[in-house]
Parts: structure tokens; C-alpha cells; sequence
């Protein structure tokens, strides 16, 4: 008898236990990723015509432009984030703790993208660099580019949504 009770308890135990571990995954998936929040307005240019327009977070702090879109998880559809940066030179950035391919667009002081890192890799430890000089930087979903037909020499034109 008593070695059934042990059994019992020893079970019990592991029943307990498991349960645990199955609450502790639930409430990580369930966890909220980083809500995005709309700063502005972005439209990609063609020969002066609108080809696409996304809202944007912008990131122009230090910190900001450092955190850009790691550990995020999502972004809602034609959206992505805009940085700025004080000076027009050539910008480097690295995928290390970021879930999202990206398509990554650079886009010198005048507006004008001057190259396009498409589908970046998730996770990779590889700078992606600007092809040439570059002011501001956009991050879009991968697949961006392709979808909408954004080159190089396209512009880009942006506004801050009043506050």
C-alpha cells in the first residue's frame, strides 16, 4: 500500500510539474510583442507619382535607431519604421535580434533611395551596408520591394502625424 501511495505522489508531482511548464509556454506565446506606434506617413515615389504609401515609426534617437525593430515580431501590413539620422554617410545595420526579414532601403539627404537590402536574414550576425552615402534608412517586411516595384532612384517623401 504504501508503495502505491508513492506512486501516487511521485505522479502527482510530475502532473504538477508538467503543468507548469505547459502555463509558463502558453503566457510566453500569449505575451504582447512590441505594439508598433504610428509616427507618420511615408510614400514611396515614382517619377513624382505615389507608388506606395506605409505609416511609420520613426526612430530618431540614439537609442531608438540602436533598438529599431529587434525582438519585434510583426508589423501590421504597408507599415514599417523610418530613421533618421543627423548626417548623410554610409549607414550599416545588423539583423542580430531581429524575428523580421526585412527589406531595407536607403535613401540619401535628397530623397532618393540609393540601394535596397531585400529579404534580410532573421537572427544574422552580418552588417547589411548602404551602397553609398546615406541620411535616412526605411525597414519594411521582406518582400516589400518586389511587391510594390521600389528601386533604386525611386524617392521617398514623409511627414510626422500630428500629436
Amino acid at each position: 500500500m504504501r508503495g502505491l501511495l508513492l506512486i501516487f505522489i511521485v505522479l502527482l508531482a510530475s502532473c504538477s510539474s508538467d503543468r507548469k511548464e505547459d502555463d509558463r509556454q502558453t503566457t510566453a506565446e500569449s505575451e504582447p510583442g512590441i505594439a508598433f506606434r504610428r509616427d507618420g506617413r511615408l510614400s514611396f515615389l515614382g517619377a513624382d507619382q505615389e507608388i506606395v504609401a506605409i505609416d511609420i515609426e520613426i526612430a530618431d534617437t540614439d537609442s531608438s535607431r540602436a533598438r529599431g525593430l529587434m525582438q519585434r515580431k510583426s508589423l501590421p501590413e504597408k507599415s514599417g519604421m523610418l530613421f533618421l539620422f543627423p548626417r548623410q554617410e554610409p549607414q550599416s545595420f545588423w539583423m542580430a535580434n531581429t524575428p523580421l526579414a526585412l527589406d531595407i532601403f536607403f535613401v540619401d539627404a535628397d530623397s532618393q533611395v540609393v540601394s535596397i537590402a531585400k529579404y534580410t536574414k532573421p537572427f544574422s550576425p552580418q552588417s547589411v551596408e548602404s551602397a553609398g552615402p546615406a541620411q535616412y534608412v526605411v525597414e519594411t517586411p521582406a518582400g516589400f520591394a518586389d511587391t510594390y516595384g521600389i528601386v533604386e532612384g525611386n524617392r521617398v517623401q514623409w511627414s510626422r502625424t500630428d500629436t
